[in-house]
């Protein structure tokens, strides 16, 4: 498997993984474990809507860290720093001070995290082989989170959040060390055009965050109570959704490097709104929102590589990667925050969870659009007889 002789790829992986086994038993946990402590439902979208809405004003500030210190750098630091979040995360009751704070680290974690480190991965990976890359890691990463929610929700029940999201920190910081075999990327003073460049990838990551805020963020809220707010019977729901998803995106990530991507947007996207709709009609029902977690999963892990593939060599194209990643994430910061936004007004406006959840299919609608412009096959060269 031509894919897999990339080492510096599979190091990147493995700490995807690392990252993936934390992130499933912590932020997959945010807006049910803060339902629990006490922090209404809006108020808990506007929480999540404030942390990315703060990523976007303070990004900035990761592209001198990068010049400086190079982007492995800024990798390594954004990963300390987001697990430097959860112990945070278990002193929240209510709406107060800690969560405050929780939505602080969040933001400066995340920014620096998720900017460098798609930088880093799509300046480092092979284009001709992006797709199986993209599948293969994501099929990793749900490997390892069947694993997390269990963990997180019986810890949570049994032991509190202090235990579960203190371990859940030290497993992330621990998921620095495979990169610690991996080579730096430095970072141009200069690159004249860079954020133009980058145009085509904000909106396709402006209509993912729109998305992702119901389909991920809102669908959380419905779960948990779809469950009867029972931590153990959510870990179950999340591990059973990642099994489910395992393999899903390597099959779709083979035929995107066979150079089927835009079939591939029909798959990828078309089963992530199939997944939106099945979770609003779920939403209440306890065996019909596992089952419709489940198949989110699999839609995810078709939709992942379709989306990604598209960004990452559309970056490694650009005049420089970390630009690009800044100008991308802001634009993931600005659809999420707006989703989130959007839907608590629907809860505000006491309606039911659903039609929180429904609007995720306008972004899927949007990166239908998106993604088929992007793998739109070069024009043929015109040759002069």
């Amino acid at each position: 498997m031509a894919f897999f002789r990339n080492d510096t790829v599979n190091w990147l992986n493995l700490h995807y993984a690392v990252h993936a086994l934390a992130l499933s038993g912590s932020e997959a946990f945010l807006a049910s474990f803060l339902l629990s402590a006490g922090v209404p439902a809006p108020a808990v979208l506007v929480a999540v809507a404030s942390i990315f809405a703060t990523r976007f004003v303070i990004r900035a500030l990761v592209l001198p860290l990068a010049r400086r210190f190079g982007l492995r750098a800024v990798v390594i630091a954004g990963t300390l720093l987001s697990a430097a979040q959860y112990p945070v995360l278990a002193m929240v009751h209510g709406v107060g001070p800690p969560l405050a704070v929780l939505c602080a680290i969040a933001a400066v974690g995340d920014s620096l995290y998720w900017t460098g480190y798609h930088a880093y991965f799509a300046a480092l990976g092979d284009p001709e082989h992006r797709g199986h890359q993209i599948g293969a890691r994501e099929a990793a990463a749900t490997v390892f989170a069947i694993v997390g929610p269990l963990a997180t929700g019986w810890t949570l029940t049994a032991l509190g959040p202090r235990v579960a999201f203190g371990a859940t920190a030290l497993v992330m910081a621990l998921g620095v060390l495979p990169l610690l075999r991996t080579p730096d990327v430095a970072v141009a003073a200069r690159a004249p055009g860079a954020f133009r460049a980058a145009l085509p990838g904000v909106l396709i990551y402006a209509a993912d965050g729109w998305t992702c805020a119901g389909f991920f963020y809102v669908w959380q809220i419905a779960l948990f109570r779809s469950v009867g707010e029972r931590f153990e019977a959510y870990g179950g729901a999340m591990a059973l959704a990642a099994l489910a998803g395992a393999a899903s995106g390597l099959v779709l990530g083979r035929l995107i490097d066979l150079g089927h991507g835009r079939r591939a947007v029909w798959l990828g996207v078309g089963a992530i709104a199939g997944g939106i709709a099945l979770r609003a009609l779920g939403a209440g029902h306890p065996v019909l929102a596992v089952i419709a977690n489940a198949a989110g999963a699999m839609a995810g892990a078709l939709y992942v590589p379709t989306v990604m593939t598209a960004v990452y060599n559309q970056a490694k194209a650009a005049p420089c990667v970390l630009r690009f990643s800044m100008a991308t994430e802001g634009g993931f910061d600005i659809g999420c925050a707006g989703g989130c936004l959007t839907a608590a007004g629907v809860l505000v406006a006491g309606l039911p969870i659903a039609w929180a959840i429904l609007p995720a299919l306008a972004g899927a609608g949007a990166m239908t659009i998106l993604l088929r412009r992007s793998y739109r096959p070069a024009p043929a060269a015109v040759v002069a007889g």
